[in-house]
């Protein structure tokens, strides 16, 4: 077995250097989970670049207040953070820093501690705050000047104010970015109450017939658990809307449906403006249809708890790029945001995202919802109309008839989220007026026959499961063609959605090749990529990736915790994902691994002892407990026995070391609300691709495709959803190893390491560069990219 390069991450950022400069840090506004995540990266990459970095506890006020509030941070002073909720900085509301003469005791705070770089993690009030703050700076020294409280020294050392503004906010309503800090933690809760809701309605022939609202702040978790009727405030219901929801309900009851889920956003309205609320909703189920209705009130359950894994890998990259933003930044930059689009860090203007946020208050507040709702942007479009696709079922007479057959089916191990998008792919292909065809057991299942249509109500109650529902095997469908050919002909199947991992890509690069031999082949495949081990070329995540990660990082939780207060102990973790190092790594960012081994960036034994010298001498510090993960197939000799015996010896005297072998939990469990979300949008789209390609191909009464570019795998790229033939992705992957050559997660190595506080060099060659809305709303407006 011949070892893999070693990815190229030396070019440093030599210029970039942060002494002789302070940097300070304040979290503002309604707390949100991944906060301290993102306090915790700001301090460590502001310190490793020999930067000064002082926590602003209590927000504004803190800034206002000065004295104790304003405290120089150390390392160790943000050890134990990172799986903690709130913000351990605190955070609070402050009148005085509306008013001129606040600023300007909060400006004498900062430049007799010279510090000029301030990181505001908050929403948009917050970070229009700090704006004006820059903006005034200059006539705010001055005055300090004129009055004695400054040396001409200090107005002149201190003469530009730098902001980064990161948005930590639950409702995930800041204009210029795909998700805000704490969103994606706020979905958890939501789902593990809805869950809990339905699990109990499953099991109780009591509760056959409940409804039950919820008021919650994010309506993306009416996608993730799939529920029957949603209100948020940018779609008012229109006239009527009372009946067609009893009508809906009954509908469901007849075909034996034990629960509904009805959830209601805070800020709810109708077509009048008039609020809806839960109990307006309980009043009028039982009135109309007399079914036992519950109302469940979330409030601020979805602020609580631990961030989830996306959260702290989130505000993790952001706060470095914050960093890094700082130490760019001239005195004529204007302020800007660190936003997340797609799977990229981007760096936008604070006040053209802030301004474009305010435009949609005022469209609501003007009753302009679709205005609102293009406002918001592609990927808010987006969830909407796939959501209106899986909720609105249509009469059978109400559809449109296609005549097209299309098979579903999953393929390799099972990843959560699977069953999500197959009940999307399944809804979606009959609104599109496909009869739709489950093949069960995959490719094995499909050469034996297994394959049955399967209609809307089949697949209810599926966002939310785990495992495979269709059943999946790694069987390739090679040896079977001809079997295969002839179930489609049996069954005329026009178009195939394949959801799985790298046996479905084999599979679908075989079915290709087979073309010429077999004509029943030739119509449009598509592949869905779903696996843990998130190896997939062509693609930058996968379904069930995410799910895993948060195995990964609770486990991990659990085991730092239960080293807390016990003597010094070092814990070796190992992580699934084959030869691929993604749960590894990011999972190891998530968790806060001291080390991280994978296959991808090769070890010897001299990497070894170092990393064992950097235990021991961390040991010596405050911190008590160290983290090391190990993808299973890292390196055949350095086994997770060999590096537990030799962490053992060597640290002998002065930690002990204990093991554990995460195996197969990492692909169980319900999938996260990502995974639902995820598998449901990349599934529609992909339905909707075959579609479109099946009536571009149909000829002579029927479907025939036979080019390259109608066998596609549909993958995220960057900041884009694209459809890449599986032909040209060959060029691409490892099939030795069953990796892509090229994996943009190798990029969050050294930001692992610096937060583990290794001396390495950091790539900044994709960090964010400083980019205009206009123009980017342009790049992400392309309706056949965005998801």
């Amino acid at each position: 077995m011949s070892a893999p390069k070693r990815q190229d991450t030396r070019k440093l950022f030599e210029n970039l250097s942060g002494h002789g400069k302070s940097i300070a840090v304040l979290t503002s506004g309604g707390d949100a989970q991944g906060m301290n995540a993102a306090v915790r990266a700001v301090v460590r990459m502001g310190i490793y670049v020999g930067a000064k970095v002082y926590f602003i506890h209590e927000g504004y006020q803190g800034m206002v207040d000065g004295g104790d509030n304003i405290k120089e941070a150390s390392w160790e002073s943000v050890s134990s953070m990172l799986q903690v909720g709130g913000t351990v900085i605190g955070s609070a509301r402050c009148k005085a820093f509306r008013t001129r003469e606040g600023r300007l005791q909060a400006a004498l705070n900062l430049v007799q501690k010279s510090i000029t770089n301030l990181c505001v993690i908050g929403g948009d009030g917050s970070l229009t705050g700090a704006n004006l703050f820059r903006e005034e700076w200059s006539g705010l020294l001055d005055e300090l000047l004129q009055k004695g409280a400054i040396s001409e020294e200090a107005a002149r050392s201190n003469s530009a104010l730098h902001i980064v503004g990161m948005v930590g906010s639950i409702d995930n309503d800041f204009c210029g970015t795909d998700m805000t800090i704490g969103t994606d933690s706020a979905l958890h809760r939501i789902i593990e109450v809805v869950d809990a809701i339905m699990t109990t309605a499953q099991r109780s022939a009591a509760n056959a017939r409940d409804g039950s609202p919820l008021r919650v702040r994010a309506y993306t978790g009416a996608l993730a658990c799939g529920a029957d009727w949603v209100f948020f405030p940018e779609m008012p219901p229109e006239d009527g809307w009372e009946e067609n929801m009893c009508q809906k309900l009954s509908e469901n009851r007849a075909d034996k449906k034990r629960l509904n889920i009805i959830i209601v956003a805070e800020g709810a309205i109708d077509c009048h403006n008039k609020p809806i609320t839960p109990d307006y909703i309980k009043d009028l189920v039982v009135r109309n249809l007399g079914f036992d209705t519950r109302v469940t009130i979330l409030g601020h359950v979805q602020r609580g708890g631990t961030p989830s894994a996306f959260d702290r890998i989130l505000a993790s990259r952001m706060g470095v790029e914050a960093v890094l933003a700082l130490l760019e930044a001239s005195p004529g930059t204007p302020a800007c945001v660190v936003s997340l689009v797609g799977n990229q860090a981007v760096r936008l203007p604070l006040m053209e995202c802030v301004q474009m946020t305010q435009e949609v208050h005022k469209a609501m507040d003007e009753k302009k919802f679709e205005d609102a709702v293009r406002l918001r942007g592609r990927s808010f479009e987006n969830n909407l109309s796939t959501y209106r696709l899986l909720c609105n079922r249509k009469a059978d007479s109400e559809l449109p008839h296609s005549s097209f057959n299309v098979a579903v089916l999953n393929v390799g191990a099972p990843a959560a989220g699977m069953n999500a998008a197959v009940r999307s792919a399944v809804r979606v292909g009959i609104t599109e007026g496909h009869k739709m065809f489950a093949v069960s057991d995959g490719f094995e299942g499909f050469y034996k026959g297994q394959i049955k249509e399967i209609k809307w109500g089949d697949v209810g109650g599926w966002t939310g499961q785990g495992g495979s529902l269709l059943g999946t095997k790694r069987t390739l469908p090679g040896k079977h063609l001809e079997q295969i050919a002839q179930q489609m002909a049996l069954h005329n199947i026009n178009a195939l959605l394949v959801i799985g991992g790298f046996e479905a890509y084999m599979g679908l690069l075989e079915l290709s090749a087979a073309r010429d031999k077999y004509g029943e082949l030739c119509v449009p495949m598509v592949m869905v990529p779903a696996t843990v081990s998130n190896n997939i070329p062509g693609s930058d995540l996968s379904i069930g990736s995410d799910t895993a990660l948060n195995a990964i990082t609770d486990t991990c939780d659990r085991i730092k915790q239960s080293a807390s207060g016990t003597k010094r102990r070092v814990f070796i973790i190992e992580t699934m994902g084959g030869y691929c190092g993604y749960l590894a790594t990011v999972g190891g960012l998530a968790a806060g691994a001291d080390t991280v081994y994978i296959y991808e960036e090769p070890i010897d034994i001299r990497d070894l002892q170092g990393n064992v010298e950097h235990l021991t001498e961390k040991m010596k510090t405050t911190i008590q407990r160290g983290l090391v993960l190990r993808n299973e197939n890292c390196n055949e000799n350095f086994t997770t026995d060999f590096i537990y015996q030799l962490y053992s010896e060597e640290g002998r005297g002065v930690f002990d070391c204990r093991k554990n072998i995460l195996g197969h939990m990492q692909q169980g469990g319900a999938p996260s609300p990502f995974d639902r979300n995820f598998g449901t949008k990349v599934a529609a789209k992909a339905v909707q691709w075959l579609t479109k390609t099946m009536k571009e191909s149909y000829k002579g009464g029927r479907v025939f495709a036979n080019s390259e570019d109608s066998a596609c795998l549909l993958g995220m790229r960057r900041r884009a959803m694209v459809f890449q033939p599986v032909a040209q992705l060959k060029q691409e992957t490892d099939f030795e190893h069953r990796i892509p050559k090229e994996q943009w997660w190798l990029k969050l190595r050294p930001l692992m390491k610096i937060l583990a506080k290794y001396k390495t060099s950091y790539d900044v060659s994709d960090s964010g560069q400083l980019e205009h809305v206009g123009r980017f709303r342009a790049k992400e407006g392309d309706p056949s990219t965005a998801i």
